[in-house]
């Protein structure tokens, strides 16, 4: 054998070595490609489809600072604690608070499912909160550092389970676009519902909310729920709307009716008028005497008016003003102007007057005077 032949041996003996080990090296898999979120705009701006479902989500909130001054902090729960002996003193009062809210949305064969939170986290000087279902404002320390859950509710289709607000406030809407629009308050808030919305396309719309109230003169004290119902007519003009409402534990009526108008296209006014019965809610005979106030009917006496607007300046600022006034002759007024700084930041002044009748003077003992004046800055973030 000579050399040469040696050679190609020796090679050919190499490929086939290479060629076995190569047979039995580790194949590595190719990368799947990545599953970006898709935008979901069934349901508005901000939605994505939750990745591998057909769910879509939205994720947003809110932070927010107030700083207060003045004398209606006697009536609104804005007073500041003096951090030895837990008196009440007259200074700044301030409040930040941040929120996170989830919104989902999917189509069944049963109508839409739809699901809202709102959470929120609140720190203050404070002292006091307003629970106006108890008449007075009461002592609230640990409202100085808080975290509530304001919503928390599930929708198929007219149908809606879960924690919110009272269908007496939502579906007729709230009092105005000023930050203290309770100087007269028109009824309860937080509680759990069920309810049933329906909407005949034309306009015409209506609700039926069973609820459960809160407080301690709110919440229910046997199987029998409140009863909430309301109507509602919305064309190009603006909208009227009723609501009626049943408070199972003092067995009382109350209800509102309010006139929303657009006379002209940067401006919106309404008005809305309150009725409410209080014999028992009266009746010192009652195990929890409420004062002539329930969970509904929160005004003074039998009846209470609201009434304002807002004018849209420009593209970035608006004026909103509120007045209220009921039977125990308690009158407010808050005015604002709300400015967009940059889009998502929103800076709003606002001055507030309450003159408060003689009713109300006796019942919330924590009120100072008569007569109260007041202002708020406020600085809001939405995203």
């Amino acid at each position: 054998m000579n050399i040469k032949s040696l050679l190609l041996g020796s090679a050919a003996a190499l490929i086939a070595v290479s060629g076995a080990r190569a047979a039995d090296a580790v194949v590595v898999a190719e990368p799947e490609p990545a599953e970006y979120v898709k935008i979901c705009d069934v349901y508005g701006s901000g939605y994505f489809y939750i990745p591998g479902t057909e769910t879509c989500l939205r994720i947003g909130g809110y932070v927010r600072y107030d700083i207060g001054m003045g004398d209606v902090g006697a009536f609104t729960g804005a007073e500041s604690l003096d951090h030895e002996d837990g008196d009440v003193q007259d200074t700044w009062y301030k409040n930040a608070r941040a929120t996170f809210k989830t919104w989902t949305g999917q189509e069944t064969e049963l109508g839409t499912l739809k699901t809202y939170t709102e959470t929120r986290f609140n720190f203050g000087n404070n002292n006091r909160h307003a629970d106006t279902t108890t008449g007075p404002f009461t002592s609230n320390p640990a409202g100085m550092k808080s975290v509530s859950l304001n919503f928390a509710w599930i929708q198929l289709g007219g149908l809606r389970v879960g924690k919110d607000e009272s269908a007496f406030n939502t579906f007729i809407g709230y009092a105005g676009n000023v930050i203290n629009d309770t100087l007269v308050p028109y009824g309860g808030f937080d509680t759990n519902v069920v309810q049933y919305y329906f909407d005949a396309g034309n306009g015409f719309s209506a609700v039926l909310s069973l609820e459960e109230g809160a407080g301690v003169v709110g919440t229910i004290d046997s199987y029998v729920p409140h009863v909430v119902g309301g109507l509602k007519y919305t064309q190009g003009w603006g909208a009227i709307t009723g609501v009626i409402a049943y408070d199972s534990n003092y067995e009382e009526v109350a209800g509102k009716v309010r006139l929303d108008v657009t006379p002209m296209q940067n401006l919106s006014l309404f008005i809305i008028g309150g009725y409410g019965t209080d014999d028992n809610l009266s009746d010192p005979t009652w195990a929890i005497p409420a004062g002539g106030r329930g969970f509904y009917k929160q005004w003074s006496g039998n009846w209470a008016v609201w009434g304002g607007g807002t004018y849209t300046i420009n593209e970035k600022t608006s004026f909103n003003v509120q007045l209220s006034y009921d039977e125990g002759k308690n009158f407010g007024a808050a005015a604002n102007i709300a400015y967009d700084v940059v889009p998502g930041l929103t800076v709003t002044a606002e001055v507030d007057y309450i003159n408060v009748g003689d009713d109300t003077v006796s019942d919330w003992t924590d009120a100072r005077d008569d007569d109260a004046i007041g202002g708020m800055l406020r600085f809001q973030r939405s995203f």
